[in-house]
């Protein structure tokens, strides 16, 4: 069981989350994963995905369906793995599963998986079109390579 958090749950984790279930489906996996995103703030919650990044995800026909939620406790139970987007999120995330009894995920960054070493998967909210390709192709790397791994 895969979560991918970012802080608003509404550029890069939802990419994150669209591409992994693309993966997973593709290798017939689905039934052996369950694949979500969360938002480390309360900004958007119940908002979609970022416009541009749905372009992204459709100009790859990659199918996209979430509303931004907030991560939970319970997230923190039930999860194996929660890869998050950068160092803010990492260190949120540490400070929020500290206070969670029987935290059994492990909490490490997507980017830790990305062959062309790039750690840390940059926000594009404020960015441009590009900006979300550039996302997108990072997690498309990471997520692979995760997939691969754990598979």
């Amino acid at each position: 069981m895969v979560l991918g958090p970012c802080r608003g749950n509404i550029c890069r984790s939802p990419i994150a989350e669209a591409v992994f279930r693309k993966l997973v489906t593709d290798e017939k996996l689905e039934h052996k994963w369950r694949i979500d995103s969360a938002a480390t703030s309360r900004y958007e919650i119940g908002s979609p995905p970022d416009y541009r990044g749905q372009n992204c995800m459709k100009k790859h026909g990659i199918p996209m369906n979430h509303i931004a939620r907030q991560i939970t406790k319970e997230d923190f139970q039930t999860f194996d793995h929660i890869l998050c987007m950068d160092e803010s999120n990492l260190r949120d995330l540490n400070r929020q599963s500290n206070q969670v009894k029987d935290c059994k995920a492990k909490i490490e960054l997507l980017g830790t998986y990305d062959p062309q070493k790039q750690l840390i998967i940059e926000d594009p909210y404020y960015g441009n079109e590009k900006d979300f390709e550039t996302v997108y192709e990072q997690c498309l790397r990471c997520c692979k390579a995760f997939l691969e791994k754990y598979h």
